[in-house]
């Protein structure tokens, strides 16, 4: 009898264990703009964030707040921002990319200043993601498709990646390097065959776009998914708390 009470004591204890949830799976944020955000489905052009569910165990853990057109400024003025912080719990992560549209100076509701403005928000998504004990990481923007002449992949981003940078590096936060290495892959693809990862669509493709498309900016999903794949390998490489919950 001693030995049957002690086997059932021990089933019981394994089926406990292995009916025990799992320690807290942290959330994924995205703040950012179009380059990362949700796309509609009917048309070929995604996000970098829509792809990156598919890199980690729970494709669930990411939740893509990015949004066409939004700077750091109109994110914030819009309300974007303090959705994020409200829902933010501890052990979360925040991934922050913007620059695009920080970059259009002569839009008084998106452009800011890379010396002041914009690195002062960026010092305020940190501070806020921080008072609710979550992580925040930031991402320097994905590089346009802009070759010069000589086949010379261009940089179109200002001084914003730098100001992001210096960020960082003041704030002590990770940084996803996606401005370097978005460029060194689209240069080693070359000029042409880099379209093939851009919204260059063909007239008649799509009822929506009847005339297509030339656009340098942002992806289809062979790119979106590219981009997410670096920036998971980056997370890889510097060890990042994330860098368990990849596949």
């Amino acid at each position: 009898m001693k030995l049957l009470r002690l086997i059932r004591s021990s089933l019981a204890l394994w089926l406990a264990a292995v009916a025990a949830p799992a320690a807290d799976t942290p959330r994924i944020f995205l703040a950012g703009d179009s380059t990362m955000a949700n796309k509609p489905l009917d048309l070929p052009e995604r996000g970098w964030g829509m792809a990156l569910g598919q890199f980690f165990q729970d494709p669930a853990m990411v939740q893509n707040h990015a949004m066409n057109g939004r700077s750091t400024k109109s994110f914030i003025d819009e309300g974007r921002w303090q959705k994020i912080v409200d829902d933010l719990h501890a052990g979360d992560f925040v991934i922050i990319q913007f620059g695009h549209n920080d970059e259009k100076v002569e839009d008084p509701k998106r452009g800011t200043d890379p010396k002041t403005t914009f690195p002062e928000n960026l010092r305020r998504f940190i501070r806020e993601v921080r008072a609710k004990n979550a992580s925040p990481i930031l991402a320097t923007p994905a590089a346009r498709r802009k070759f010069d002449k000589a086949g010379q992949l261009q940089p179109t981003h200002g001084a914003y990646p730098d100001a992001i940078r210096a960020v960082a590096a003041s704030e002590k936060v990770p940084l996803l390097e996606l401005e370097k290495a978005t460029m060194a892959w689209l240069q080693t693809a070359g000029d042409e065959p880099s379209k093939k990862f851009f919204m260059w669509i063909e007239p008649g493709k799509f009822a929506k776009i009847p005339d297509g498309r030339k656009d340098d900016t942002h992806f289809v999903e062979a790119g979106a998914t590219k981009v997410a794949e670096l920036a998971v390998t980056q997370l890889r490489e510097q060890k990042l708390p994330l860098a368990p919950w990849l596949k």
